[in-house]
């Protein structure tokens, strides 16, 4: 009869070990993979936004900011304010704004849009949505259409 049969091995512990952090890399994998594929979150408290610092903004400046819970980017033009959906309409990156050439620029896949948010070049099937701009004195409102 063996003595040590009831004692764990190295080799025993070394396979625990393996696969304890092969199921840590597992979920470090498919975590940001299954959160990827999970949506946002909807809606806000409030669909009625103000922009802050507003009234300081310079013609050709933008400002990213979440109404209702989706990412808007506000452009102050030399006639008013304008707000577009910074998401494209591609696949869902989000664009910046360009204030020196007046386009918006997909960094993922080459898309422009155009200071009104139409659709210039690239793969993008839809223009970027317009939101709603309240001026209101010095302050500045953002909503949806």
């Amino acid at each position: 009869m063996r003595e040590h049969e009831d004692q764990p091995t190295r080799r025993g512990f070394l396979d625990i070990l393996i696969g304890l952090c092969s199921a840590v890399a597992g979920a470090a994998m498919a975590f940001p993979a299954l959160m990827f594929m999970w949506p946002a979150a909807k809606g806000g408290a409030t669909d009625n936004v103000e922009v802050e610092g507003a009234a300081a903004m310079q013609a050709g400046e933008s400002k990213l900011l979440q109404v209702g819970g989706k990412a808007v980017i506000v452009i102050r033009k030399r006639t008013g304010f304008a707000a577009y959906s910074a998401v494209c309409t591609h696949l869902g990156c989000l664009v910046k704004w360009d204030g020196g050439h007046q386009k918006f620029l997909c960094p993922c896949h080459a898309a422009v849009f155009d200071e009104h948010g139409a659709v210039v070049s690239g793969p993008p099937p839809a223009p970027l949505p317009p939101y709603q701009i309240k001026e209101i004195g010095e302050k500045v409102f953002v909503s949806p259409t």
